[in-house]
Parts: C-alpha cells; structure tokens; sequence
C-alpha cells in the first residue's frame, strides 16, 4: 500500500514538474464540441431572428388605421409571417411608432422600448413619426421619434399605405440578415 502512495505521489510530482506554469484546460473535447455546436447553430440562429419579426403595435394617431389595415387580406401580411403583432413588449422584437408622438407619450415609449426583448428594431411609420407631419411646429409634438429612439427603418407618407410598412418591414429584414440597402 505504501509502494502505490508513493508511486502516485511521485507521478503527481512529475506531472506538476512537467507542466510548470502553463494552464491544464479540462475537458479540451468538449471545450471544442461547444465551439462546434455554436458555429453550427450561428447561421441558424441567424436566419430565425430575419424570418420571424415579433412587432409590437404602438398606434397613435390617424396612422395606426393604415397600421390596422396591415393584416387586411389585401395586403395579405400574413404570407409572409408579420401579421402576429403583440400585445406585450417583453414578447416583441420590432416597435412600429405609428402617428404623431406627443411629449407627455414620451416615458411611456421608452418605458416599452427598454421592456422589449434583445435584439430590437423601431419602424417610424408615417410622416408625423418620422418628421413631426403637419404638426411638426407645435409645442408638445416631437419631430420624429428618432429624437428620442434609434429608428432602424423610415416608412413615410401621410397617410402612409399598408404596402409601405410590408416594404419597410422587408427592408428591415434585409438589414438584420446583414444586406444593408441604401
């Protein structure tokens, strides 16, 4: 019994004499089955945050009538997967601003942005979104909602149609899968 302490002692001490200062990574196959299975699991990944936008309504004004007239069947959003807009931020993705933002809607915004889900998207849909509208001189509408979040996509017109935001909607997936269009 003595003859094997002493035998492993020994091969503890050679093993730390051999390796010295450098670091002994445990599990080194596994450490690259996980690198393997996260390079798999990228593109795929990838491809589910283009393909499956979460939008969550925020209609403020005349705007969130064209917004409503999106899941028509005219414009049949819903071939194309964006028809299923959410009530709750915390199960969102892409915030579409919709109408005229008032100052005092401003906590309100910022409070459902910072709830959304990470990564996440704002379509300013509408001229009054986008540049204030014809209301762009008064003292409690803001001039776009870029002023107080970072808008990924314009759709402008006042009103703006509902094929506008299919097309914004498109362009934004364009963006995040890495195509950026000018």
């Amino acid at each position: 019994m003595a003859d094997n302490e002493n035998a492993r002692k020994e091969l503890e001490r050679l093993l730390a004499a051999s390796v010295g200062d450098r670091e002994i990574k445990p599990n080194v196959m596994f450490a690259k089955l996980s690198e393997l299975t996260k390079a798999f699991a990228k593109p795929m990944v990838d491809w589910a945050r283009v393909n499956s936008l979460w939008p969550l309504q925020f209609g403020l004004a005349c705007c969130a009538i064209e917004l409503m007239s999106f899941g028509s069947p005219r414009v049949d959003a819903e071939r194309k997967g964006y028809l299923l807009f959410r009530a709750t931020p915390r199960q969102a993705d892409v915030m579409i601003v919709a109408g005229w933002v008032t100052k005092s809607m401003i906590p309100e915004i910022k409070r459902m942005y910072e709830q959304m889900a990470e990564p996440k998207y704002v379509v300013a849909f509408g001229e009054c979104a986008t540049c204030g509208g014809p209301w762009w001189e008064s003292y409690n509408i803001i001039r776009g909602i870029d002023q107080v979040l970072p808008v990924d996509v314009y759709a402008v017109g006042c009103p703006p149609r509902p094929e506008d935001l299919y097309l914004a909607l498109m362009k934004l997936q364009k963006r995040i899968g890495g195509k950026i269009e000018d």
